[in-house]
This record gives C-alpha cells, structure tokens and sequence, in this order.
C-alpha cells in the first residue's frame, strides 16, 4: 500500500481515520494557501517567507521543507505558480493548446506530464434511470488534497468528490453529493474497492500509459462533451470557458459550460481546476477555491519548467 493509506471504520461514513503525512501536509499546506491569499489582497508583492512561518506557527526553513516536500516548489515559486498574472499567460496560450491536443490526439493515454486515463460513457438511456439497476462501491480516503470520496462501478471509477473543509463538510456531506446523482443505485461501503484508483490517481510514480485509470462519465449527452474536452487539458496549462464552448459547439454557450464543468463529479481526475475565467480570474470551484489553488500549485511543480 502506498503512503496515501485508506480510512478504515465501520460501515458509517463518520469514522476515526488515520490520516497519512500526505493528508497531514496538506491541512498545514491549506492554512498557508488561505493566508496567502488574504495577505496577497491589494499588494503587488506575496508575504515573505517569515511572514508565513510565523502565522504557520513554525521555522522558516521548516516551512520551506513542508512546500518542498508537498509539491516541490518553495513558498514563494507557489505563489508565482498560482498568481493571476501567470493565469491570465496560459490563457493567452490555451485557444492554441486545445487545437494541438485535439489535433494530435493528446489525451487520455496519450497526454503528456499528466495522468493517464481510458473512459467510457454510459448512455443517456442509462443517465436517465439515475442509476437504477446500477452497482457502485464507495470508499473514504486521504490523499495529498485532503480526504476524498470515491466511487466505482465493476468498469471504472465514476466519482472522486473531496471534503470541502472551508464549507464545514463531512465525509457523509461529500458522499451525499455523489449518491445525489445517481440516487437510485444501489450503493455500498467498499473501500478496498476503490483504494487501488485513489492510489494510482495521487502517485505520479504510477501513472503509466500501460494501465490507465478506467472512467465512467456518467451525466447528460452534454456534461460528457465537456468532461471529455476537460480531459484534453494538459497539466501545467488552463483554459477559459469560452475556450472550451468554443470546442464543444460554440463560443456563445460559456455559461453552459461552466454549469457542466460544475457538475464534473470527477474532481482531479478530469481536470475541471485547469478552467479560469477568460479575466484569468480563478472563477468557483465545487471543492473550494483554496483546493483549487492547491491543485494549481501542485501541478506546476509536477511539470516543472515545462508547463511553460
């Protein structure tokens, strides 16, 4: 097993866990990012170092190790990773960036730096049943960006939702969400079933062309058409809404888009945090802002240099 371990209890979705150092970092890593974005307000610098340290409660070299440790880049590259200015330049690119991923097939398997993935959808006949006759297994487990919920199918995993901490969620809140959108299958504590997905998908050192994550898109005719489109978005890079209407049908259906990018029950997965607002502003986020910002940071210092 790897060091993202699996929530072990009863058959309650309220359980005592056991949180990995991953889930550890993380809680500190959150704190640091909602600092950082209330003391990035109004001025054209981010804090300093000490600055965050102190508010952290620890050594500043130790709050350098935690940011290396967690995402392999320093406090102050994070920043940089997550600004606005850096959004609005990968926005000037991502009209491009789509075209070169639609064009030369880049996605699912054949995506460069990101996770490799196979999918399928269900059809909309079996969308409409909302899930009857349908069996899914769930399963609570820390990751690198807090506790998740998962969900699968005996042909893929249909849905990753995380604990929005800053709305006071629960496990059982985040299951809800899930189960909400497939109310009448029969859905069953299992997290042996899904931990080997929750594995793989935090693990890059696991991503491998040769086993993929196995998906099942489950929505309408339309969500899947974004949710696949999202999927074409390479690590390191973002895209607008507009960008992706643009894809999808056409430019003028934006707001459509965006109520089916906030319908993507596959938070990571299918890379829903890589949408901005055409400003580079970072728009909503169904697990919160602060996850999305997390997700931003960690992914820069995946790629490297090379999301440029």
């Amino acid at each position: 097993m790897s060091e993202i371990t699996e929530i072990v209890g009863s058959s309650a979705p309220e359980n005592d866990f056991r949180a990995s150092r991953h889930d550890k970092d993380y809680q500190t890593i959150r704190r640091a990012i909602a600092f950082l974005r209330e003391q990035a307000d109004g001025r054209l610098e981010p804090p300093d170092l000490d600055d965050l340290a102190s508010h952290l409660g620890m050594s500043p070299s130790h709050c350098q190790r935690l940011f290396k440790r967690w995402c392999g880049l320093s406090p102050k590259d994070f920043c940089a990773a997550i600004a606005i200015d850096r959004a609005r330049g990968l926005l000037k690119r991502s009209a491009s960036v789509l075209e070169a991923a639609h064009s030369s097939g880049l996605s699912g398997a054949g995506r460069l730096h990101d996770l490799f993935v196979t999918h399928e959808a269900m059809t909309p006949g079996d969308y409409k049943r909302r899930g009857e006759g349908l069996s899914m297994s769930w399963g609570a487990h820390h990751t690198p960006f807090g506790v998740a919920v998962a969900v699968a199918t005996m042909r893929g995993l249909a849905g990753l939702a995380f604990v929005d901490e800053d709305k006071g969620q629960t496990v059982a809140d985040a299951l809800a969400d899930l189960r909400g959108r497939w109310p009448l299958a029969d859905l069953r504590e299992n997290p042996q079933a899904t931990l080997p997905y929750i594995d793989t998908i935090f693990d890059p050192s696991r991503w491998s062309e040769a086993q993929p994550v196995r998906l099942v898109m489950i929505g309408t005719e339309w969500d899947v058409k974004v949710w696949q489109t999202l999927l074409k978005i390479p690590m390191g890079h973002a895209v607008s809404y507009r960008d992706i209407a643009k894809r999808v049908c056409t430019p003028k259906a934006a707001r459509a888009v965006g109520t089916s990018v906030g319908r993507n029950p596959l938070s990571f997965v299918v890379p829903c945090h890589r949408v901005l607002r055409a400003d580079g502003g970072l728009g909503g986020y169904h697990w919160g802002v602060t996850r999305k910002l997390a997700l931003i940071g960690w992914e820069a210092g995946q790629v490297g240099d090379d999301s440029g």
